[in-house]
């Protein structure tokens, strides 16, 4: 290698560094433990500015997945051939526009598997998230389903580990991504969890031990991150995805491929690659021993912390508590709060003092601690509410209590009677009779089974037999990057629904400036019954907006630019009937709160009439900004007779993974999409084919939907 060219080596690899360690100037590095994984999930989520929908993964995917050897290929994950055998399903690369769901092409890959996150990750969030979204042969995408990632060596393949399905009982055999994808995997999943929390847990999607890590994080992901290091292919995807001029980047970085020594600073585990060399130096020096640990202020659930600082020929970066032997967190302080314990429980507690270089010192002087005992029932639940009641359901609500340690649980009777508990502060009774009055009464327990005195009673009824909805109500509020607004109001009756006499009206700000509702925008037309209408911004440009619209509100000077449907996160929208008030989204009066800001708000599956208290918390379903996948369809008026007659053909049913779809009266085919029992769409293509892999969907009864422009066809089918 000549010396200029070296020179220029060093410079890129210069600038890529200083590239990394810009981006996270604001984190705390010294940190260390769950601490340091707080700090970095912070950083990746306010990061994440762009949400990218699910069929733009294939225009990201050719971006940051390309052959860096040839542009006019992307690289397969799992594959490791050169495409000289006659196998195609094991290629290391596709030409970068054979891509559908076809044998022979690439397709999507899920690397987390959508049927493993909790609930299931579906297309939107988590589900279009490009940091783990790969190009995969569809044959070898399909043999690993939503296996469970699973050691062993060589090329990607089915492993000789079994599992057992906790959902289905079946047994499973594990997946190994191959030699060169398993570090690519680990730190996709490191990603995940950092990134959505509990719904992608590492201990749902691989098979592996957690007992050496402070949470879920399994010992699997920690060995393959450190015993395949990153590779520059990695790391164009995080440069591409960074840099939001770029059309498809989401803005933000997966910190596991800039240095994975971070994932062994949070979970431990065998020595990964410190790609900063912030972490590896010639100090093999420990710090001093922290002194003076004092334990006071000690309550039935908590104890305050305090000790004096230890020293380093460095410097100490951090300190790690323990309680009863087991690392508590790590903080940067000489002080801290230790919460979460049990009431009228012993407690030894010690402190370890560490600097960057992870040298660490003796443990302090233990402190042993007995909490308080906790014989102190919680405050009586009040403020009970029923609502969206059904001819056999009806939710329940109330104010949270209060509790000298924490409200562990709630019992909700009805009638007197026992009906279920709950965690949250709010539970849906079913399985009612119509045309009925029941008696609802809450009390809240704590962890040590004190329990409150049972609430005043709330009386609700059960709507009667074949009752409709009196009025259409919205089902769908998109409040999306520029211009991207967007309403859907549902028709859920029995009957068509003229809309001569509806408007919508907004409150600018929350009535902050005086405002009162305004605007008004006159409704003509109908609804046809169990459908829905949709009215966008003129100026919207996400085309699925486009798609879906039957009525365009123009911006222009005259109608002040778009009013009502110009709204913000903060401007309260109403349907009116004749001027009534028929449904709201956003609090009258409420003022400047962003209840709305950036967000696609969505109709919970139940809600079946509409209510002009909004009630957030129970009714609606919170995405994303620019989250329209799935504008245009409701949960509440999906179809599941409409078959009949119709030229379509299902079959087989019950189905294990390919479902058939004949067309005998050669209806022109506009989408297909799959919806599970709740009403959650699962699925969704605009690539016609006669057959569609399922494989990816858990066992349960689903209905599918056939948009034509014959009308739309739905029908329910079982997977096996």
């Amino acid at each position: 290698m000549n010396i200029r060219f070296a020179f220029l080596i060093f410079l890129v690899f210069s600038a890529q560094l200083f590239s990394q360690q810009a981006y996270y100037n604001d984190v705390n590095l010294n940190l260390t433990g769950l601490t340091l994984k707080e700090a970095l999930a912070v950083k990746i989520i306010n990061t994440h500015t762009r949400t990218l929908f699910y069929d733009q993964i294939w225009n990201a995917s050719k971006a940051t997945d390309v052959n860096p050897n040839n542009p006019s290929e992307v690289v397969l994950i799992y594959g490791w051939e050169n495409g000289t055998d006659s196998d195609v399903t094991n290629d290391r690369t596709r030409n970068i526009n054979n891509f559908s769901g076809s044998s022979g092409d690439w397709n999507r890959e899920h690397v987390y598997s959508r049927s493993l996150g909790i609930p299931d990750l579906g297309e939107a969030g988590p589900g279009s998230d490009a940091h783990h979204l790969r190009p995969a042969d569809v044959q070898r995408n399909s043999s690993r389903g939503n296996r469970k990632f699973s050691d062993a060596n060589g090329n990607s393949g089915a492993t000789s580990e079994i599992y057992t399905d906790p959902i289905d009982g079946t047994n499973s055999a594990g997946w190994y991504p191959g030699d060169e994808w398993k570090g690519d995997v680990a730190r996709m999943m490191m990603y995940m969890y950092l990134r959505y929390g509990n719904r992608c847990l590492p201990s749902n999607v691989g098979l592996g031990n957690n007992t050496n890590t402070p949470d879920d994080m399994i010992d699997l992901f920690l060995k393959w991150n450190a015993e395949d290091p990153v590779s520059d292919f990695e790391r164009q995807r995080n440069t591409y995805h960074e840099n939001t001029n770029n059309s498809e980047a989401q803005g933000n970085r997966n910190p596991f491929i800039d240095n994975p020594r971070l994932a062994t600073r949070i979970w431990g585990g065998p020595e990964a690659e410190d790609t900063w060399g912030i972490y590896t130096s010639s100090d093999t020096e420990n710090p001093s021993t922290p002194t003076n640990l004092v334990a006071n202020n000690i309550t039935t659930f908590s104890v305050n912390l305090s000790w004096t600082a230890a020293t380093d020929n460095i410097a100490v970066t951090s300190y790690d508590i323990f309680v009863k032997g087991n690392l508590y967190t790590n903080t940067t302080q000489t002080s801290k709060t230790v919460i979460g314990l049990d009431s009228n429980t012993n407690y030894s507690i010690f402190v370890i003092a560490k600097d960057i270089a992870n040298n660490k010192s003796e443990q302090s002087n233990e402190v042993s601690i007995q909490t308080l005992v906790d014989n102190d029932p919680p405050s009586t639940p009040n403020n009970i509410v029923i609502s969206n009641q059904t001819t056999t359901s009806f939710i329940v609500s109330w104010d949270a209590s209060t509790d000298n340690t924490a409200v562990t649980s709630y019992d909700v009777f009805v009638n007197s009677i026992l009906n279920g508990s709950t965690i949250e502060t709010s539970f849906t009774v079913s399985n009612l009779t119509a045309s009925t009055s029941y008696s609802v009464q809450i009390r809240a327990k704590d962890a040590k089974n004190n329990i409150s005195e049972l609430s005043n009673a709330a009386v609700g009824s059960t709507t009667a037999e074949n009752a409709v909805s009196s009025e259409l109500f919205f089902s769908e509020y998109v409040e999306g990057s520029s211009n991207n607004k967007a309403l859907e109001i549902v028709n859920n009756t029995d009957a068509d629904v003229d809309l001569t006499g509806f408007s919508i009206k907004r409150q600018t700000n929350g009535g902050v400036d005086g405002d009162v509702w305004a605007n008004e925008l006159q409704l003509s037309g109908k609804i046809f019954k169990k459908d829905v209408y949709v009215i966008i911004n003129g100026n919207s440009t996400l085309q699925k907006l486009i798609d879906e619209a039957d009525f365009l509100q123009p911006v222009l000077e005259e109608n002040n630019y778009g009013a009502p449907i110009n709204f913000n996160g903060n401007d309260p929208v109403g349907l009116f009937k004749e001027g009534v008030l028929v449904d709201v989204i956003g609090t009258y009066n409420g003022g400047s709160a962003n209840f709305a800001i950036n967000k696609t708000l969505r109709r919970k599956n139940g809600v079946t009439k509409p209510n002009t208290t909004f009630d957030i918390v129970n009714e609606w379903d919170s995405y994303p900004q620019d989250t329209v996948d799935d504008i245009g369809t409701h949960s509440t008026v999906l179809s599941v007779n409409t078959f009949e007659n119709s030229g379509f053909t299902l079959f087989p049913n019950p189905v294990k993974s390919t479902l058939f779809i004949t067309n005998t009266l050669e209806n022109e085919i506009l989408s297909i999409s799959i919806f599970n029992s709740i009403g959650k769409r699962v699925f969704i293509t605009q690539q016609i084919s006669k057959e569609l892999d399922i494989q990816f969907l858990s066992k349960g009864i689903y209905f599918i939907k056939i948009s034509t422009e014959n009308g739309i066809f739905a029908t329910k089918f079982l997977k096996e």
